[in-house]
């Protein structure tokens, strides 16, 4: 019998982990964070927010983890990505593989430590907090819940449908020819939408419901486009929309139309709050340089020039100093570039 399990199961792990065991499957939750496993030990997975359920759930810490996995979906920080992969290679069967949820793009490094053959990338399309131990609150709509999933060489069709199976229990799974062109995609969201709302302290939809922070998110997504695009890039659908065809813009009137859009398209999107501000919450070094530090890493790489995006990674990194709080004031900071 397949073993499955989440390591770092946390807000979306969670989530994901209460609706696969509710719709039959058997996974282990893993985490860190003792208070958080003990209360779903005695108590399962609340999940509140747009759904409420509470489900029963086998929960462990690292260290209490036995014998190997066929399938380890792996959803911690990028952070400390080579010691945790170095780390579950133990755990991880012959014909095993470590499927990445996290943002970014994490593939290449993981399979470095693991192989191709081993390895697999899955961008998440919706948003959860971890409300208290054992209770999270899934931010998306049930409508809008999905995942694009994708493989590296040497993925078999058994391992990808076992993976996919797997996934279907929560909600559908899009196969992706095009990987790097998913990641990108989710990359823009999360760089323009999670990079902004940790700027003002708030939720995606207050950068899509402000006329200030709009006019600063469509500058932020032409970057990663133009990035992406310089880079080899074909950014992939998301949801069924072409985000270049809604977003990019040459002229002044696209932008403004691009930039009408944006509360539309976040609409079932607009109570996520970013993990980076979660982590900022926290007293947390967050995931900034996996995310809109990515984009101005390849930006340079690339001689694209990336000022709205350099820009937020100073303010986060400067709001993780104590420097600088996240507030809607923020957006200000900005106003020397537009």
């Amino acid at each position: 019998m397949s073993r499955y399990a989440i390591y770092g199961a946390g807000s979306l792990g969670t989530v994901l982990g209460a609706y696969i065991t509710k719709n039959g499957g058997e996974i282990d939750l893993i985490n860190r964070n003792k208070a958080h496993v003990e209360a779903l030990k005695n108590n399962g997975a609340h999940i509140t927010g747009t759904v409420e359920m509470t489900v029963p759930v086998k929960a462990i810490t690292p260290d209490e983890m036995e014998g190997v996995y066929d399938v380890i979906l792996l959803m911690t920080k990028q952070l400390y990505n080579k010691e945790v992969v170095a780390f579950l290679k133990d755990y991880l069967a012959e014909k095993g593989v470590i499927v990445t949820l996290q943002n970014g793009l994490p593939e290449p490094d993981i399979a470095e430590i693991i192989g191709a053959d081993r390895t697999m990338g899955c961008t998440v399309e919706w948003g959860a907090t971890l409300s208290a131990p054992g209770v999270c609150t899934l931010t998306s709509e049930p409508d809008s819940l999905s995942f694009h999933m994708g493989k590296m060489d040497g993925i078999s069709e058994e391992q990808f449908k076992m993976v996919k199976d797997l996934l279907e229990l929560m909600c559908p799974v899009h196969e992706e020819t095009n990987l790097l062109g998913a990641r990108w995609s989710k990359l823009l969201i999360n760089a323009t939408f999670s990079g902004l709302g940790t700027v003002v302290g708030g939720t995606f939809g207050s950068v899509s419901e402000s006329k200030a922070a709009r006019k600063v998110a469509i500058r932020c997504m032409k970057e990663c486009i133009d990035v992406g695009h310089a880079a080899g890039a074909e950014f992939a659908p998301v949801q069924g929309k072409d985000i270049t065809k809604l977003f990019y813009y040459k002229n002044g009137f696209k932008r403004a139309i691009a930039t009408m859009l944006i509360p539309i398209a976040m609409k079932k999107h607009r109570d996520i709050e970013p993990s980076m501000l979660q982590d900022l919450k926290k007293g947390k070094k967050c995931e900034i340089d996996a995310i809109n530090g990515v984009v101005c890493e390849w930006g340079r790489k690339c001689s694209v020039e990336t000022p709205i995006n350099d820009r937020i990674v100073e303010i986060i990194k400067k709001s993780e100093n104590g420097e600088l709080k996240p507030c809607i004031e923020n957006i200000s900071l900005f106003d020397d570039l537009l």
